[in-house]
């Protein structure tokens, strides 16, 4: 019989943690702990779940993150959902495409970080341009996303969901963050390798998953053009199972004039593609915010953690 590992989802109620427990439910090799809606929140028992598994994934809001960690009392390898450490130099970060080294360093860490939904798409275009030296790392950037609504939990998905048809058009496109200090930006500078904290601009539309992330620039702000560009992505996503670079112009002939958000929803991919033209471009990642920008990316996590196939429920 093959081996079962016990995995504790403490805030399995919500939306990310409803989305693991779906992915890993049928699993034989996984033995999922559960707590009663009467002891959530019981600082006793969720320790004794968190002692007696072998990965905790936490997926709470950050002080209750930092709450779960204490109780742990090291007692448990975990990995964190919230934003409470993902620039913490002793937590791992958890996205197994960032280099060659990163997913021996999340395999072999008691503490893994998830990272943010919006970061993802960011840092993996952007990383390898510093890297490859096509984007100067003191540029200043900008980043415009869009996600849909599942993006923000359950009182965002409550109130969206509770509108009806004809009422709902205030919602259909939200701009927020407006005061440029989303809590992913240090996330976006820290681990894209960019000096300065990009102007982050994020909007909330009326669809539930989905994401867009775009990030333009001039052709006079880079060392290259489009086609270096794409040559980086390629070489450095080649062998990458979930991260397909696409050529823009191919896709937009494909799609049309529109490029629809929903495209990957459902799977653990990331597309990212270099659109604009001779002059200005458009660098973009789109994927599922629930897949690989939330569950999907924990449960690749916590199959690195357990020496089990990275694609396993994926």
């Amino acid at each position: 019989m093959a081996q079962q590992f016990k995995v504790f989802i403490d805030g399995q109620a919500g939306t990310t943690g409803l989305q693991i427990t779906d992915r890993l439910s049928a699993r034989q090799d996984i033995d999922l702990l559960y707590l009663d809606d009467s002891q959530r929140k019981d600082p006793e028992a969720r320790a004794a779940c968190l002692a007696g598994c072998d990965v905790a994934i936490l997926c709470l809001p950050d002080e209750a993150a930092r709450e779960a960690v204490t109780l742990a009392d090291g007692r448990a390898r975990i990995i964190d959902a919230s934003s409470a450490f993902r620039t913490d130099p002793a937590w791992a970060y958890g996205l197994p495409e960032l280099d060659p080294q990163q997913r021996n360093r999340i395999a072999n860490s008691q503490f893994v970080s998830n990272p943010g939904c919006y970061p993802q798409g960011f840092i993996l275009l952007i990383r390898p341009l510093i890297q490859a030296g096509i984007i100067d790392a003191a540029l200043p950037l900008r980043c415009h996303a869009v996600s849909g609504y599942s993006g923000g939990g359950r009182q965002m998905i409550e109130t969206h969901e509770a509108q009806a048809i004809d009422k709902a058009s205030p919602l259909h496109a939200q701009a927020y963050a407006l005061t440029l200090d989303h809590k992913h930006v240090p996330e976006m500078r820290v681990h894209s390798g960019t000096r300065e904290a990009p102007i982050f601009c994020p909007t909330v539309a009326h669809y539930y998953q989905g994401m867009l992330v775009h990030i333009p620039l001039f052709k006079s702000e880079l060392n290259g053009g489009a086609a270096d560009i794409l040559r980086a992505l390629e070489q450095q996503y080649a062998q990458e199972p979930f991260i397909q670079v696409r050529s823009g112009a191919a896709q937009l002939e494909a799609e049309g004039t529109y490029l629809n958000p929903v495209a990957t929803n459902g799977t653990n991919n990331m597309e990212l593609m270099v659109l604009g033209n001779n002059d200005q471009l458009v660098l973009t990642a789109r994927y599922d915010n629930l897949g690989k920008g939330a569950a999907g990316a924990a449960v690749q996590n916590l199959n690195l953690m357990l020496g089990l196939g990275e694609q396993l429920s994926l």
